[in-house]
């Protein structure tokens, strides 16, 4: 079984951070593993409080990892600050892997940041260079790019900008425009593809851009080319949003339902 890492932040809520990567990387049928670089005490409703973990037992949990197991992916969450991304930075280079998707994770579904300004500038120097893909919504791309995204032609530019960093792909989400459809689009040398479906009208978004991500990285593992794992992890985001609406739980920006596919499974081996 391919095994893939997620270096992030921990979500109390389990609706994100290395949570949802987890159980993305289980649905997918890879086997995870993480190393936490911070905690958040978060739910539905927003992020409460943040502890960032001591350099040496991210370390630790990084060499521990790598010691032990076939990384054929990494995937990268939140990584709140300078000190803690030149770490995995190093560690990168150390123990270098095939794929390494960077989500560059910046603000949390409610609203709270989750990276400091000042680590931006590394993010862009040290971490992009090294990635196979990123994957920015148009918020952090807006950011990141201090331009204004509004359309799926200003998406096309910024993506390219964007690609100019050093990463062999990006892949642009474009969720938070306001359009019929969901589009995103991903570009890199000889290659510009667009993916778009219908949008769905629910509350229940908390952890999509960790999932999607993550769903990716773990289609990687598995040898699949880039196209591919962005197709298949579009259709499986969509689906864990579509079959959120009901589940009930928390009462902001509920969590998504990663194993939609299996339900009923108990009753089927009864």
């Amino acid at each position: 079984m391919e095994q893939v890492l997620t270096i992030a932040g921990s979500d109390s809520g389990c609706g994100a951070g290395i949570q949802a990567d987890i159980k993305s990387f289980a649905a997918a049928g890879t086997f995870g593993t993480s190393v936490i670089t911070s905690i958040t005490a978060q739910n539905t409703k927003g992020v409460a409080d943040i502890f960032d973990l001591p350099l040496s037992i991210i370390e630790s949990q990084i060499d521990a990892v790598f010691d032990d197991f076939d990384i054929k992916c990494v995937k990268t969450g939140m990584l709140s600050n300078t000190e803690i991304i030149e770490l995995v930075v190093a560690k990168l280079n150390e123990y270098p892997v095939n794929n390494l998707v960077v989500d560059p994770v910046m603000v949390a579904k409610g609203g709270s940041r989750l990276l400091q300004k000042s680590a931006v500038s590394c993010i862009i120097s040290e971490l992009i260079p090294l990635a196979t893909v990123i994957t920015p919504n148009i918020e952090e791309a807006e950011f990141i790019l201090n331009m204004t995204i509004d359309n799926e032609s200003s998406m096309l530019k910024a993506a390219y900008k964007l690609l100019e960093m050093g990463s062999e792909y990006v892949l642009l989400k474009g969720g938070h425009l306001k359009n019929t459809e969901a589009v995103d689009v991903l570009v890199g040398e000889n290659m510009e593809k667009r993916y778009a479906l219908a949008r769905i009208d629910t509350e229940n978004t908390h952890g999509t851009g960790c999932t999607y991500a993550s769903s990716i990285a773990a289609y990687l593992a598995k040898g699949y080319d880039i196209d591919r794992a962005v197709h298949i992890s579009k259709r499986f985001v969509t689906g864990t949003i579509e079959n959120s609406k009901n589940l009930g739980i928390g009462s902001g920006h509920g969590p998504l339902n990663h194993f939609y596919f299996s339900e009923g499974f108990d009753s089927a081996i009864r």
